[in-house]
C-alpha cells in the first residue's frame, strides 16, 4: 500500500458547522483546514464549555476561540460586550481583534481592542458604539470597567491568552481583580502553552467544571526543534556571541537577553560587526517598537535582541533562529523562548549560551521537559577561517556564477578541472586576483565578511489565495492542494522526507545535480524511466521550485498540488527531489506546462512559489 494511500488527506473546514457567513470570512482569508485545536475547541466551546486548552503559539488557537465567538456565542444584533479577552501585550491584543474581525466580517460583528499606551477617548467612543467583542490588556481593561465605560453585566465569554505569561508578567492581581467585576454566569476559555500548577488553581477556582483539552503544548513544540548549547565563560560573553553567529550564520532569529542594559548592548555589538540589528525592551517608545517589529515581521531585520517582556506576544512565523544570548532563569521561559521558531512545520534551531551559573537551570529543564541540548564547543580558529573561505567562494559565485560566460571559457575551464595540477593551478589564479584587489587596497575577505553579515532574511510577503482556488472551493472542489498546508495557521504534512543529497559544485541552483541519493516519498506504483545524467529521462522533465524543507514542504504536498491543480496521476509524477530551500519536481513531458502552471502561484509558508523548467547539466 502506498503512503499515498496510508495517509488520509487533512479534513477541511467542511468538519466544522460553520454558518455560511463565517465560512465565507474563512475562505476570504484563505484558510483552508482547520488546525487540530481548531477542531477540539470549536464544538465543546459553541455549546458553553469552559476549557482550559495548551497550545503552543503559532497552532490557530486566536481562530480556535474566534470562530465559536463569531459563529454562535455572540449574539448579533446585541450591542453591548458579549466576549472579553485578555492577553499579555498590546500588540497580542491588536493581533487578537483584527483577526476575530476579519472572521465576524460578513456577520457585522463589532471588534475592538483596549490597551495602556493609547488614547483612553478613543476606546470610551467605540465601545459606546456597540462593541460587541473586546480585546484588551489586562491594566486598561481594569481601568475601563472601575471608571463604568466598559459594562461588564453583559459579559458571556471571558477568553485568557497566553495565560501562563500573563501569570509570569505579574498580572495576577489585575487579574482577579477583573474577574471579581465580571459576571457569575459565564463561560471560560483558557489557552496556555505550559499549564504549571498556578494555572490550573486558576481554573478550578474561577471556572465552572472545566474541561482540560492538551494538543500541541510547547514541550511539544520544542522538543520539534533543534537545541544546542556553548558552553562559555562569564566574561565578555558578547563577543563569544559574535564567534557563534559568524559559524551558525542564522537567516534571522531572536537573541534573548535577560536585561534591558544588555539588550542595547549586544545590538550594539552586532552592529558594530556589520550585522542588522535593533534591540527592543521596556524603554523603547511606541512608535519605535512598532518600527522595529513591522520590519522584523517583514524581513528586512536580521536580529531581533529582546527581554522576555518586550518579546511576548511576538508571532513571527519565518524565524529560523531562537538564541539565548543570557539563559533563562527557568524552564518555562526557555519553552516560550524556543517556541517562537520551528512554526508550521518548518525546522527550528535554538541556541544557547551557558555559562558556570546556568548549569542548574539547564538541568532543570532537562527534568522538566526533557529537553536535552547537544553541547558544542565554541568556533575554533580552524572553524573561523573555513567560514572565510566560504565567504570568498560565496563572492565569487555572486559576481562569476550567474554571468553569461563566453563559450570559449567555459571549454577552458572544463580542460583546466581535468587537469592534474588543477589545485595549484587555481591557487595561483585567486592569489593573482586576491593580490590584485589587496594592493589596490582593498580587504577581499573582509568585504566577503561584511556581505555575508549585511544580508537579511527573504522578505515574507503574505499572499491572497487565488480566485480560482476560492472558488473551486466553494463549488466543493476542495481547491489547490498547495495552499492546504500552509494557511496563516496551518501546519506542515505530517510526512517528513529523507532526502540525502551528494556534495556537487554547480553555479546554476536550477541544474540538478547528478549524484543524488533520494529517498522518495509516495513511491509511485510503477517502476519509471531512471533520470540520465542531465537528471532528465527520454519521457519525464523536471521542474525547478523555490522552495524547500525550510517552507515546510515535503514530497506528498508537491503530490497533491500536481493532482488536484493539473489533474495528474501517480503515473505522470516522477521523482521529486526536496532539498534545504529548493526542489526539483519530475513529471511526463507532455504535462511540463501544465504542471508549472499548477505549482506558481501557491502559497508555502508564506513564499509564493515560482516553478519552472530546470535547465539540463550543460544547457
Amino acid at each position: 500500500m502506498s503512503e499515498e494511500a496510508q495517509t488520509p488527506p487533512p479534513p477541511t473546514f467542511d468538519v466544522l458547522p460553520l454558518s455560511a457567513d463565517v465560512r465565507r470570512a474563512v475562505d476570504a482569508l484563505g484558510y483552508v483546514h482547520p488546525t487540530p485545536v481548531q477542531r477540539a475547541v470549536f464544538e465543546p466551546a459553541s455549546r458553553g464549555r469552559s476549557l482550559v486548552v495548551q497550545a503552543r503559539t503559532g497552532t490557530g488557537k486566536t481562530a480556535a476561540f474566534g470562530l465559536p465567538i463569531v459563529d454562535q456565542l455572540v449574539r448579533r444584533g446585541h450591542p453591548h460586550v458579549q466576549a472579553l479577552i485578555l492577553t499579555p501585550t498590546r500588540e497580542l491584543a491588536l493581533q487578537v481583534a483584527r483577526e476575530i474581525t476579519h472572521l465576524g466580517q460578513f456577520r457585522g460583528t463589532k471588534v475592538t481592542a483596549i490597551y495602556g499606551g493609547a488614547p483612553m477617548g478613543k476606546q470610551i467612543d467605540e465601545l459606546a458604539a456597540g462593541a460587541q467583542v473586546v480585546a484588551g490588556t489586562p491594566g486598561r481593561v481594569l481601568d475601563h470597567l472601575r471608571r463604568g465605560t466598559l459594562d461588564p453585566n453583559h459579559i458571556r465569554i471571558f477568553v485568557l491568552d497566553e495565560a501562563d505569561e500573563m501569570l509570569s508578567m505579574g498580572f495576577a492581581k489585575e487579574l482577579h481583580a477583573i474577574v471579581e467585576l465580571l459576571p457569575r454566569e459565564r463561560q471560560g476559555l483558557f489557552f496556555s502553552a505550559t499549564i504549571p500548577p498556578d494555572i490550573e488553581r486558576l481554573a478550578v477556582n474561577q471556572l465552572r467544571d472545566p474541561e482540560f483539552v492538551t494538543l500541541s503544548s510547547d514541550q511539544v513544540g520544542a522538543l520539534e526543534i533543534h537545541h544546542f548549547v556553548y558552553l562559555v565563560g562569564q566574561n565578555d560573553k558578547r563577543k563569544e556571541l559574535v564567534r557563534i553567529l559568524e559559524v551558525e550564520n542564522p537567516e534571522s532569529a531572536i537573541i534573548f537577553c535577560n536585561t534591558r542594559d544588555e539588550t542595547e548592548r549586544v545590538a550594539e555589538t552586532l552592529k558594530n560587526q556589520g550585522y542588522d540589528a535593533e534591540w527592543l525592551n521596556g524603554d523603547l517608545e511606541q512608535r519605535e517598537r512598532e518600527r522595529i517589529m513591522q520590519n522584523t515581521r517583514e524581513g528586512k531585520l536580521r536580529f531581533l535582541v529582546a527581554t522576555d517582556v518586550a518579546a511576548r506576544g511576538i508571532d513571527i512565523s519565518h524565524l529560523t533562529h531562537v538564541i539565548n544570548a543570557d539563559f533563562p532563569e527557568s524552564a518555562e521561559q526557555y519553552v516560550h523562548r524556543t517556541g517562537r521558531t520551528g512554526r508550521a512545520g518548518r525546522t527550528g534551531t535554538a541556541i544557547s549560551l551557558v555559562g558556570p551559573k546556568n548549569i542548574g537551570a539547564l538541568y532543570i529543564l532537562r527534568l522538566t521537559y526533557k529537553i536535552r541540548p547537544i553541547e558544542k564547543q565554541l568556533p575554533s580558529a580552524a572553524e573561523l577561517k573555513t567560514r572565510s573561505e566560504h565567504d570568498l567562494i560565496t563572492m565569487f559565485a555572486e559576481a562569476f556564477g550567474k554571468a553569461q560566460a563566453h563559450p570559449d571559457d567555459l571549454a577552458l575551464a572544463r580542460r583546466l578541472l581535468t587537469h592534474v595540477d588543477v589545485e595549484p593551478i587555481v591557487a595561483g589564479l585567486l592569489r593573482a586576483h586576491l593580490g590584485a584587489r589587496e594592493e589596490a587596497g582593498e580587504n577581499p575577505r573582509q568585504d566577503a565578511a561584511e556581505a555575508r553579515r549585511a544580508k537579511n532574511p527573504t522578505k515574507v510577503e503574505p499572499a491572497a489565495p487565488p480566485a480560482a482556488s476560492l472558488a473551486s472551493r466553494r463549488a466543493g472542489g476542495g481547491g489547490r492542494a498547495g495552499r492546504s498546508e500552509f494557511r496563516r495557521h496551518g501546519t506542515s504534512s505530517p510526512v517528513r522526507d529523507d532526502v540525502e543529497v551528494a556534495r556537487y559544485t554547480v553555479t546554476d541552483p536550477r541544474v540538478e545535480p547528478a549524484t543524488q541519493t533520494v529517498s522518495e516519498h509516495p513511491p509511485p506504483p510503477t517502476p519509471l524511466p531512471e533520470p540520465s545524467e542531465n537528471g532528465t529521462s527520454e519521457e519525464f522533465a523536471r521542474i525547478f521550485v523555490n522552495v524547500g524543507r525550510r517552507d515546510g514542504v515535503g514530497p506528498l504536498d508537491f503530490h497533491r498540488m500536481l493532482f488536484e491543480g493539473a489533474g495528474l496521476s501517480q503515473k505522470d509524477v516522477g521523482p521529486i527531489h526536496v532539498r534545504d530551500r529548493i526542489s526539483f519536481v519530475s513529471v511526463r513531458r507532455e504535462w511540463l506546462d501544465k504542471s508549472v502552471a499548477a505549482l506558481a502561484g501557491q502559497v508555502v509558508g508564506g513564499r509564493s512559489i515560482v516553478a519552472e523548467p530546470a535547465r539540463e547539466r550543460g544547457a
